[in-house]
């Protein structure tokens, strides 16, 4: 299950919640550019409009050797494969104050490209500040027991 990609700004601004896995109906060449790597999570979201839910905002660049280099729009609205109880259960999250569907990774299972998406709710500034202090002094304590063993 290698990873092609990424949103680690999500865990900084959000605080993550339960996540759910879901299929990305993609094109031919988006493909071909997934697999490569050439996608970007940054800004993404997941909305949810007549009982389908979508990727929006996500970034997949046009791969080189394609024919439809002049109509491709790289960051159009994509599709996410999921059960209706799933989009049900998120879509009535998505109604609470203060929470976003959020991308967290792409990745390949067996040969299909699945994405990691999640229910976030954004974390105000002295939230942010006490998640770094955490982990700073998380990093300062193993690096003390580190030196002394």
């Amino acid at each position: 299950m290698p990873s092609l990609a990424s949103n680690k700004k999500a865990f900084h601004t959000y605080a993550i919640e339960d996540g759910v896995e879901a299929g990305l109906v993609l094109e031919g060449p988006e493909v071909k550019s997934v697999r490569n790597g050439q996608v970007s999570l940054n800004g993404a979201y997941v909305s949810i409009r007549g009982g389908q839910a979508y990727l929006k905002n996500s970034f997949i660049a046009k791969y080189k050797n394609s024919t439809k280099q002049e109509t491709y729009n790289e960051n159009r609205d994509r599709k996410l494969l999921l059960h209706k109880d799933q989009i049900i259960k998120l879509s009535n999250r998505l109604n609470e104050k203060g929470t976003a569907i959020i991308p967290l990774e792409i990745y390949t299972s067996k040969r299909r490209i699945k994405i990691r998406i999640a229910v976030g709710k954004g974390k105000k500034q002295f939230d942010k500040r006490a998640t770094i202090k955490a982990k700073e002094n998380k990093r300062k304590i193993d690096r003390t027991l580190r030196t002394r063993v």
